[in-house]
């Protein structure tokens, strides 16, 4: 293990950091380490140390960091203008591909974070539904309303339905509003909506959740009883929209919604994020559709930037073209491959689980379906191979390898040497 050195600037950087920011950081990655630079698949940190990025900016960054098509998008943009306020070419470029791409999408609405697509995906499907309750899934995770932080990891287990929720200062009434289902439990969930059904405004679900795909059949069935009720079914594509397939989750896993969220790869890693969906739901958005009473406000300074417009297009014309998909899922299927094979003759209870693009180790011989069977999972153990890879020069999330387009032979070979050396240091192993 090669322990990274910080220079006395980084050392600095940190100690700034906890005097003027809560908890030292922006709230996302761990607050001691502080990146300088990114370059295809890898990173540089202010100290000068190199890593082999899995974190990918969260997962915006699939083509790569700093891929000179994207540079050269952005950089032709800028003098022409950053943000407007109003429409601009580029950004009805974009709405225009993402329609032709996603089977659920007639009509897009641009915001600027993952955050604000699910707000507003509920907002409108209530609007168009006339009704207040929505049912999510435990474990799921729809960006920092206060409808989606409820049952996201609940520290303490409620009986479904109830929601628990996951941070501070989110009104007790909340509560009423949010139904809880387990995930990939489709007959209770098909009962709940059952009983429920002429109080639900939405039902929102991460088509392959945070790192659980979806058992087969539990998607449709979903699909099924959603269009039986007439509720509008959401998926929360922010993570999966066009990384597993050009056509996103929905396409993958040939399962079409009413609406979609969209963030993260569309944006080229700027700040963009959409809600896509059927016309007739998506027209709430249309005052001069619905009227004032069904007309939902929705403005933000960004939305559509022309700039995080051009990024997003960019990126989009290098994924469709030809083997763009195929060298991700084969960079991902080999590193799972490997290391699900180092885990078994490690003797390691532990199993790989996701997609190649997305995937991570869960240190548990049981299986995993839901939240609650991550519960089971050994965290120390999780941590400590974290941390060794992390000093190792892999950099990566608590739970995500994600996987770009810009990964190549000689990381996964640097990432398979350290998560050996790793599973080495574990208490009885060496």
């Amino acid at each position: 293990m090669n322990v990274m050195a910080r220079s006395e600037t980084e050392q600095a950087l940190v100690q700034t950091a906890r005097r003027v920011l809560p908890a030292g950081g922006f709230g996302n990655f761990a607050s001691d380490i502080i990146l300088r630079e990114g370059r295809g698949g890898r990173v540089w940190d202010v100290s000068g140390n190199e890593y082999v990025d899995y974190l990918l900016g969260s997962g915006p960054m699939f083509i790569g960091h700093g891929h000179p098509e994207v540079i050269a998008a952005v950089q032709a943009q800028i003098p022409l203008g950053t943000t407007f306020f109003a429409n601009n070419e580029h950004g009805i470029r974009l709405a225009e591909e993402i329609v032709e791409a996603l089977p659920c999408a007639e009509q897009v609405r641009f915001v600027s974070s993952g955050s604000e697509a699910d707000m507003y995906a509920l907002r409108v499907a209530r609007a168009f539904r006339r009704r207040d309750r929505i049912l999510k899934f435990e474990g799921g995770y729809h960006g920092m309303s206060d409808w989606g932080l409820m049952s996201l990891a609940p520290k303490h287990l409620a009986n479904f339905p109830n929601a628990v929720p996951d941070s501070a200062g989110i009104p007790k009434s909340v509560r009423e509003e949010v139904l809880v289902a387990p995930f990939n439990d489709l007959e209770t969930a098909r009962s709940l909506i059952a009983e429920h059904h002429d109080e639900l405004g939405a039902i929102i679900v991460e088509p392959f959740q945070r790192l659980i795909p979806p058992a087969p059949g539990f998607l449709q069935g979903l699909r099924d009883i959603a269009t039986q009720y007439g509720i509008p079914l959401i998926f929360d594509e922010v993570v999966t929209g066009f990384r597993f397939a050009y056509g996103g989750a929905q396409t993958y896993y040939g399962v079409t919604p009413d609406l979609c969220t969209l963030g993260k790869i569309i944006g080229g890693g700027f700040a963009l994020a959409a809600i896509a969906g059927r016309a007739d739901i998506m027209a709430h958005f249309d005052r001069g559709i619905v009227g004032d009473d069904g007309f939902l406000m929705q403005v933000g300074t960004l939305s559509g930037n022309p700039v995080a417009a051009v990024a997003g297009l960019a990126t989009m014309e290098v994924l469709r073209r030809p083997g763009a998909y195929e060298g991700v899922f084969e960079t991902g299927r080999t590193m799972m491959r490997e290391m699900a094979a180092m885990l078994a003759k490690a003797g390691v209870p532990a199993q790989v689980i996701g997609e190649p693009p997305l995937f991570d180790v869960v240190f548990t011989a049981e299986a995993v379906r839901d939240y609650r069977g991550t519960l089971r999972a050994d965290a120390a153990v999780q941590k400590h191979v974290n941390q060794h890879l992390r000093a190792s020069g892999i950099l990566k999330g608590d739970s995500k390898y994600y996987i770009s387009l810009a990964h190549d032979a000689r990381d996964v070979a640097q990432t398979l040497e350290a998560f050996q050396a790793a599973l080495a240091t574990l208490p009885g192993r060496g």
